[in-house]
């Protein structure tokens, strides 16, 4: 994936824009991220990226996924019915 892939499908958000926040805000809490164009409030999917952003933006990135293999994930974890991802 590259930063102009959408990391928050329910709200649009791109890599680019969240790390772009995170570096420019540096969030002291990664639930602060959700400031970003609302990121992480819908679904949940993208929590655990969000906290990863949040903790070093210099060093995120999601090369072991394709747009496709992440867009996929994401439905598989919508479908799953588990508990939505937290903070």
């Amino acid at each position: 994936m590259n930063r102009d892939d959408k990391i928050c499908y329910c709200y649009h958000v791109s890599a680019r824009k969240l790390v772009n926040f995170a570096r420019r805000t540096r969030p002291r809490v990664a639930s602060q991220m959700t400031e970003c164009l609302n990121a992480g409030t819908g679904c949940g999917w993208c929590i655990p990226f969000l906290v990863k952003i949040a903790a070093d933006p210099d060093a995120f990135n999601i090369d072991d996924m394709t747009p496709d293999e992440y867009a996929d994930a994401r439905k598989n974890y919508i479908k799953s019915g588990e508990p939505k991802n937290k903070f």
